[in-house]
C-alpha cells in the first residue's frame, strides 16, 4: 500500500512538524509520509529540520511574492508538482483562499492552540491566543485539530485535548505547555486519522 503524500507548511521554527516526524519514525503514521515542506519564510527553522531528514522543500517568500494570490499561485504548483494528497497548517500564517482550499477537500489539517470555538478567527494566532486567554482568566485551555475550510478556524474538528492554566502563567509559559500537552500529541494522531482514511478511500 503507497503512502498519503503529506506536505506541512509552516512559517517558523517548526515544532509541530517535529512532532509529526517524531511520531512517523516510531511507526505512528503507517499511512503518510511528509514527503515536502513548504515555508512562506525563506529563513524559517522548519526547513532546517526537514533537510535534517532529508525531505524536499519549497520557499514561496512574502518578499518574492508580496502579492497574496501569486504566493498561492505558487504554493499550489508546488503541490502539484510534488503530487501532494494531505496538506497539514503547522503555524502556517498565510491564509489561503477559498479557491484553493476548495481543491482539498477534507484534505487540509490546521493546528490551533485553543480550544476552538474559543479563542480562534481572524487575529488569534501564535502567543496572541496565549495572551487572550490569561487576559480572560479562564481555567482551562488546549489546542485543536481541524479542517481547513474557507472559514478561518472554522472547519470540522477533527481532535481536541484540554489543558490547564496556572496561575503563575506567563503567555510564553502557556505557549509550551499547550505544545507539549496537547499540540504534539493530538496533530500526529489526527494526520494518521486522515491518511488512514485517505488510503482507504484509493
Amino acid at each position: 500500500m503507497s503512502k498519503i503524500r503529506i506536505a506541512v507548511l509552516c512559517s517558523g521554527g517548526g515544532t509541530n512538524l517535529q512532532a509529526i516526524l517524531n511520531a512517523e519514525e516510531a511507526g505512528l503514521i503507517p499511512h503518510g509520509e511528509v514527503t515536502l515542506v513548504v515555508s512562506d519564510h525563506a529563513e524559517a527553522y522548519a526547513l532546517k529540520r526537514a533537510a535534517r531528514y532529508g525531505i524536499a522543500t519549497a520557499v514561496c517568500d512574502r518578499k518574492e511574492y508580496p502579492e497574496a494570490r501569486e504566493r498561492e499561485r505558487a504554493i499550489a504548483r508546488v503541490m502539484k508538482e510534488n503530487g501532494i494528497e494531505l496538506i497539514v497548517f503547522a503555524g502556517f500564517l498565510s491564509i489561503l483562499s477559498a479557491d484553493f482550499v476548495k481543491e482539498y477537500p477534507r484534505r487540509i489539517l490546521n493546528i490551533h492552540p485553543s480550544l476552538i470555538p474559543s479563542f480562534c478567527g481572524k487575529g488569534f494566532y501564535g502567543l496572541r491566543v496565549h495572551e487572550a486567554v490569561l487576559a480572560r482568566g479562564v481555567k482551562v485551555t488546549g489546542a485543536t485539530v481541524h479542517y481547513v475550510t474557507e472559514v478561518c478556524d472554522g472547519g470540522p474538528i477533527l481532535a481536541q485535548k484540554a489543558v490547564e492554566v496556572r496561575q503563575d502563567d506567563t503567555p510564553e509559559i502557556l505557549q509550551k505547555r499547550v505544545m507539549r500537552e496537547a499540540e504534539w500529541v493530538i496533530l500526529p494522531e489526527a494526520v494518521e486519522c486522515v491518511c488512514k482514511r485517505l488510503a482507504e478511500e484509493k
